[in-house]
């Protein structure tokens, strides 16, 4: 998933985007979701054994992880970090939080900024948030739709 139409086109810094309730397989590369600019709220999602990293993002981008469930690769030392930022310096002070979150396999999560990285949103943009240890029961049915050749999905 890759939000943002690149690194040079400041518009994007309107966009607030959700990402809930997806599993993510085994051994994906990186861009389980990467962000430039903008604000995006990843809440009761599951990343299992990603290669590279599971969130990226460059161009300051607001990114709040909650109540989601990682789990780093036993096979692959280098893939522990669930974070990756595409910038030499600054990136510091991009508003980048993990909360309720739930970390195995040594998998861990670099938080930058400070201050809340909670946009503004009504009532009817809310929702409750699980803690990151339900999410393999809230995503056991979710995934890749199972195709069969010569068949629509």
């Amino acid at each position: 998933m890759l939000l943002g139409h690149n690194d040079q086109f400041t518009a994007d810094t309107a966009m607030k985007v959700t990402i809930v309730f997806n599993r993510v397989g085994d051994g994906l590369t990186e861009r389980m979701l990467r962000v430039r600019f903008g604000y995006a709220h990843l809440a009761n999602n599951r990343y299992d054994e990603w290669q590279m990293y599971a969130v990226g993002g460059s161009a300051n981008p607001t990114i709040f992880s909650e109540g989601n469930h990682f789990i780093a690769s036993t096979t692959n030392p280098y893939a522990k970090q669930v974070t990756k930022r595409e910038s030499q310096s600054g990136w510091q002070n991009w508003k980048w939080r993990s909360s309720k979150d739930v970390f195995k396999n040594g998998a861990y999560f670099v938080q930058s900024g400070w201050g809340s990285s909670n946009p503004l949103y009504t009532p009817t943009q809310s929702f409750k948030v699980a803690q990151g240890a339900m999410v393999p029961a809230l995503t056991s049915s979710a995934g890749h739709l199972p195709c069969v050749v010569g068949k629509p999905c």
